[in-house]
């Protein structure tokens, strides 16, 4: 069934307008998955990230900054829909900071860094398209700030999601938009380039790509990050962090023994009886933030030499067709990393930046402590931290979970944080106006569903 399978998805692709390019990618990952390809990465493989370059020890002057970035284009992934916490539209546009989007935000970051180093500095968005149409009308409240001759944004490619049975693209006649999803997001770089976006950068004159999560505030457009990168002369440069026990899911840079490569490893792609010695953090210091530079002129000749087929190792990911339906037909999805472009390039390096540059959002825990009072928004429009260690925020998921539920129980904005250690909230609680956490606190679940009273003071250890 599965040359069937195959020719089916190609069909459906085709006449979805899906770009070929695309669709040649899609085949090699195809074929990988019949030949049972799982992706997975043994320790026995690679040894541990040596230390890199700290970002604060960089020597960037102003001018060298100011070049860098007038040759820099921010990208941001936007095609997340936040379903994991009931949104049915771009993550991006939830108020984080007061009526403020993440997408808002963002655009204020560039603003500001225009200005201030009076260069062009491109957002280009890239869009999925589930997030399109919404995250357009939102930009539409910035009618002067696109850039002349480049798109506001790029599509992220779409694929049939597969039977996990036959491997043949699933019917979902419930919802058909289910039956297709993003390839993830290593798709960033076909992407670009099937869109002419990354031509039409080149065209213009841009040399150099920052990429990051637009839930991802703390990766502001970093002059002294781009100055460094120019310097580095280097194709590819990825942004890491120190790990500690809070980051033993996320992906992480190794070094293949094989031939020297530094490869991105990640918790899909760790053999299980190897999860022990990845999970060390002593022997795996840093993981990677997603955010990431690259020279755009390098990438273009990859591409041109691989015909667009990149080889990023696969990511075999298994769900239902319908996420909110364990019953509903299981499905292959065949994902790629953006950051696994890594082991593409000649000479690609890491550098450590410090943990203020990696605030994802991607569970209502994140979303209460970066709205919270924890943060500031700088008249840069940075997120500044009011201690180095951010308290661990644990809301009870079975009332919390979803953002619609999760705002409904804080109707007066966040409880303030900033003198907190922890916030555990067991059961249903509702707070109200000027409720504080001091130290370490565990709301308990007897007496839910409840509410906090206006003014309390949560105090704990």
């Amino acid at each position: 069934m599965s040359a069937e399978g195959l020719a089916a998805a190609r069909q459906a692709m085709e006449e979805a307008g899906v770009p070929s390019r695309a669709i040649d990618v899609f085949a090699h990952y195809y074929r990988e998955l019949e030949e049972g390809a799982t992706g997975l990465i043994p320790e026995a493989d690679v040894d541990p990230l040596d230390p890199p370059p700290r970002l604060a020890d960089a020597q960037v002057d102003d001018d060298a900054a100011r070049e860098a970035l007038s040759r820099t284009v921010v990208i941001k992934l936007n095609g997340g829909l936040g379903t994991s916490m009931g949104m049915d539209k771009a993550k991006s546009l939830l108020p984080v900071r007061g009526d403020r989007t993440f997408l808002d935000v963002v655009v204020e970051q560039v603003r500001h860094v225009r200005a201030e180093y009076d260069v062009s500095l491109p957002l280009v968005l890239m869009d999925s398209f589930r997030t399109r149409e919404d995250t357009l009308e939102a930009l539409s409240a910035y009618p002067d700030f696109a850039v002349q001759g480049l798109p506001l944004d790029f599509l992220q490619n779409k694929e049939p999601k597969l039977r996990a049975d036959d491997l043949t693209p699933v019917s979902w006649p419930q919802d058909p938009s289910l039956e297709w999803t993003p390839p993830g997001h290593g798709d960033l770089y076909t992407a670009l380039d099937a869109s002419g976006t990354l031509q039409a950068l080149i065209d213009q004159g841009y040399r150099y790509a920052s990429v990051s999560n637009s839930d991802n505030l703390g990766a502001f457009p970093s002059p002294r990050m781009a100055g460094w990168f120019a310097q580095s002369g280097a194709p590819y440069a990825a942004e890491v962090c120190r790990r500690t026990q809070a980051d033993v899911k996320g992906g992480y840079l190794v070094r293949r023994k094989s031939d020297g490569r530094l490869v991105l490893r990640e918790t899909a792609q760790t053999p299980k009886e190897d999860q022990p010695r990845a999970d060390d953090i002593t022997r795996h210091r840093w993981f990677h933030t997603n955010n990431l530079w690259f020279d755009l002129e390098a990438l273009a000749a990859v591409i041109e030499e691989t015909g667009g087929v990149l080889g990023l190792p696969l990511i075999r990911n298994e769900k239902t067709v319908d996420p909110t339906d364990p019953d509903s037909p299981a499905v292959i999805q065949v994902e790629s990393a953006m950051g696994a472009i890594v082991q593409v390039f000649d000479g690609a390096v890491a550098i450590e930046v410090d943990r203020s540059r990696f605030l994802p959002v991607k569970t209502t825990d994140d979303l209460l402590l970066v709205r919270s009072d924890f943060y500031a928004l700088s008249d840069d429009f940075h997120l500044v931290a009011a201690d180095e260690d951010a308290p661990l925020v644990r809301l009870d998921k079975s009332v919390y979970k979803l953002v619609q539920e999760f705002d409904k129980r804080f109707p007066a904005g966040p409880v303030s944080l900033i003198d907190a250690r922890s916030l555990t909230v067991e059961g249903d609680w509702t707070f109200g106006a000027d409720v504080r956490v001091v130290g370490d606190v565990t709301v308990p679940a007897e007496g839910s569903p409840g509410t906090i009273p206006d003014g309390t003071t949560l105090s704990g250890s």
